[in-house]
């Protein structure tokens, strides 16, 4: 397989995905009588003065590093054959108690910083293990258990936030919990920008930017560079093989679990640590959702996460644009929604593609057609014997 065709492949679907998001928007915006082409120079637009385009740049960094972690989360899973549907209730949980726990202590400020995500991370990565548990143990789906557990997890930080977290007075608008001191705050990379030459934002780009590009670069190492994920790919691609071949699957399930549960759990932190300083009311939810669409996007590659991350940064940050051109936001969520749906056909179009290819290539260097087939006739007089 030629350079090009390796580089392409993996691109195809996605590219696909965003063709067709893009076509059904823009019929979507001439359908509510508005020009489509106005709406992409809106949302392209990022202002004329230097300091707007500083700002509309970290304002999409700043919303995709959380899409990013929320993405790496639910791809490890999908690598293993799980689908973590719970990464919304284990993000909102571990930070609800990783606030409180930073509010209430004072240390030197690297260590605080580091409280408070190990914090997170225990949290996240508890609550994605009894997902894991259920299904070694009883059997239980993932897909419904993380359900139940993300209504649980909602249920209980809005019991703790409005109860014994709560940090804001009586009568107070929002509720929070209370504010982190600022040792518990992660700088910001202004410094960096100013250093780059672009100028001054209005707002901090967050300084967890940094610890996303850590967790993707160790997420990458673990999945394809250790035996780890090795024993973990082979364990998604068929548990029995894994097993007989002397991989604990059932031991699998739970560590990926974990592992999934412990990413999910840094999903809050950018903001919480870089801008609210407290959980609210008002603390981002949904991001949890997004990760599933940004991991399908990215096929669980962490660099196709990281620019599909991008993407819905890019199309958040494009709402309040198209809203002051008259043009409704919900475009953004009609394209949100069509990526996912469009990316789930365009990998099944891609996986038969690469499919027929290898087929071709294989009957094209003269391999014989049926070397399979002798087996299957022996599977079906075990199987007859079996019964017998």
């Amino acid at each position: 397989m030629s350079l090009v065709r390796r580089v392409a492949t993996p691109l195809l679907a996605p590219l696909l995905a965003i063709l067709v998001a893009l076509v059904i928007s823009a019929l979507v915006i001439l359908a509510i009588g508005q020009d489509p082409l106005a709406a992409v120079r809106v949302m392209f637009d990022f202002g004329d003065r230097p300091s707007q385009q500083t700002q509309a740049i970290v304002t999409v960094l700043n919303r995709a590093v959380p899409l990013f972690l929320a993405g790496l989360a639910v791809s490890v899973a999908f690598r293993m054959g799980l689908f973590n549907i719970g990464v919304e209730g284990q993000y909102r949980l571990a930070t609800i108690i990783a606030a409180a726990v930073g509010a209430a202590v004072v240390l030197p400020a690297p260590l605080h910083v580091l409280l408070i995500v190990v914090v997170a991370m225990a949290v996240g990565a508890l609550w994605a293990g009894i997902v894991g548990v259920l299904k070694v143990t009883r059997g239980v789906s993932e897909v419904i258990s993380s359900i139940m557990l993300n209504f649980i997890a909602l249920g209980l930080a809005s019991y703790l936030l409005t109860g014994p977290l709560r940090g804001s007075g009586e009568g107070a608008a929002i509720i929070t919990t209370a504010t982190i001191p600022e040792s518990g705050w992660f700088p910001s990379l202004n410094g960096l920008l100013s250093a780059v030459g672009l100028a001054e934002p209005r707002s901090d780009l967050y300084g967890f930017l940094l610890v996303a590009v850590v967790a993707g670069v160790v997420v990458s190492v673990l999945v394809k560079r250790t035996r780890f994920g090795f024993d973990l790919r082979a364990s998604g691609m068929s548990a029995s093989a894994a097993s007989a071949s002397g991989v604990d699957a059932r031991g699998m399930v739970v560590k990926t679990m974990l592992i999934s549960g412990a990413i999910a759990g840094l999903i809050g932190l950018p903001d919480l640590l870089g801008s609210t300083h407290n959980y609210g009311t008002e603390f981002t939810a949904g991001l949890g959702f997004l990760g599933i669409a940004v991991a399908l996007l990215g096929r669980n590659n962490p660099v196709g996460i990281a620019f599909g991350a991008l993407l819905f940064g890019f199309l958040d940050r494009a709402a309040i644009p198209l809203q002051f051109a008259d043009i409704p936001a919900s475009v953004v969520t009609i394209i949100q929604g069509t990526i996912v749906l469009s990316v789930v056909v365009a990998n099944e179009v891609a996986r038969r593609l690469v499919r027929r290819q290898a087929e071709r290539a294989g009957g094209a260097a003269g391999a014989p057609a049926t070397p399979a087939e002798p087996a299957e006739p022996a599977v079906r007089t075990e199987s007859t014997g079996s019964k017998a």
